[in-house]
């Protein structure tokens, strides 16, 4: 089932404030809050739902990738195993609530209080992401591609003894109490002495950090969806740093776009400036081009004009967003030789003098700018 748009989510639209967001997402929170919807799976995915469009549109960064790629700039362009995914689990959601309700530390629901669930939410710590670079030519980005990398991570040091924190016996978290004029107020905030992790170190090998972590080369495999523009970057989730008692950070990869030696792409589509003779020109014939697909053979009609722009129908990149796919423009130049010989100096000459040589546009002529503006409407 597709994702829903996260602006119509939050019921706002796209140029709201971060207060219209936080006010709009705070009204969905507490209505579909789970310990308000006990057992309601409905309530509860539209709780998930408003949560994952809340934290996309008030970081600026991931809001400026999905107003531009939509669900696929900030991690929606696959999933499994090297594929790329997003989406928040409940630990996450609860998490936000420190800043949109007014509790301590990022940490701790006020509807355990309010609604008197009074349960103890356990947050598992996550390991730092791994941002790597990854260059791609234009044929694996109209394509897609699959691709083995190699880079180095943060892992648990094998022979490492851990103990559960003596300050938070585990859990990563400690909590506070705080009386208020609504009733007391429950905050949950990381624990200092292990970092989130729950864990001490007990014994460790030698080489190991005093997390117990040791860097390790490894290889993952990463399925590029056709469409990456450069610039975009995407997420792999569980790819990144280990962490002790917790789970792994992810790996994000910027793609970089390598410059191709023939064609240009703008947008979805691609860019191929042509040259030909005059006599070409003049008389018509065939030529080879080249697409990111293979060459192909494309038609010179007699009498083309230097700045004619033939269309190569879906020869361009696809949409990543699924929308089509883009088109190859052909840009006709037509070459005037620098250096003539006599005998080429007197030819053109007496085509000069001809009337047929003489420019006439008619009005009707489109500019070389108004060709472009028409093409990428």
């Amino acid at each position: 089932m597709a994702k829903r748009d996260f602006y119509e989510i939050l019921g706002v639209s796209k140029s709201a404030t971060d207060a219209e967001l936080k006010k709009a997402y705070r009204k969905l929170a507490i209505k579909y809050h789970p310990d308000k919807n006990p057992d309601n799976k409905e309530a509860e995915e539209k709780f998930k739902e408003a949560a994952e469009a809340y934290e996309v549109l008030t970081n600026p960064d991931k809001r400026a990738r999905y107003d531009r790629f939509g669900h696929q700039g900030v991690g929606g362009a696959g999933g499994g195993q090297g594929g790329f995914g997003g989406g928040m689990s409940m630990d996450d959601i609860f998490s936000q609530f420190g800043d949109i309700f007014g509790g301590g530390g990022g940490g701790g629901s006020p509807f355990e209080s309010f609604f008197g669930g009074g349960r103890s939410r356990s947050r598992q710590a996550i390991g730092s992401n791994i941002r790597i670079k990854l260059k791609l030519t234009l044929e694996e980005i109209t394509n897609g591609v699959e691709k083995k990398i190699k880079y180095t991570k943060k892992v648990v040091a094998p022979g490492v003894k851990f103990n559960n924190c003596g300050t938070c016996n585990g859990r990563g978290q400690v909590t506070q109490v705080t009386n208020t004029f609504l009733g007391q107020m429950q905050s949950t905030t990381t624990c200092p002495a292990c970092g989130g992790s729950g864990k001490t170190i007990g014994s460790k090998p030698a080489g190991a950090d005093n997390q117990g972590l040791i860097s390790e080369e490894v290889t993952t495999t990463l399925n590029i969806p056709a469409g990456v523009e450069d610039g975009m970057q995407l997420s792999v989730n569980g790819k990144g740093n280990e962490i002790p008692g917790g789970i792994p950070g992810d790996l994000i990869v910027l793609i970089e776009e390598k410059t191709h030696d023939d064609l240009k792409r703008e947008g979805n589509n691609i860019i191929y400036n042509l040259y030909v003779s005059f006599p070409m020109a003049a008389l018509g014939g065939d030529v080879e081009v080249p697409t990111v697909t293979g060459r192909v053979r494309i038609k010179i009609e007699p009498g083309t004009q230097a700045g004619k722009i033939l269309r190569l129908r879906n020869k361009g990149v696809p949409d990543i967003n699924g929308r089509g796919r883009g088109d190859q423009l052909i840009q006709i130049n037509v070459w005037t030789p620098a250096k003539l010989s006599s005998e080429e100096k007197s030819i053109l000459k007496k085509l000069d003098e001809s009337p047929n040589f003489k420019p006439d546009p008619s009005k009707s002529e489109k500019g070389f700018f108004d060709r472009m503006r028409e093409y990428f409407r």
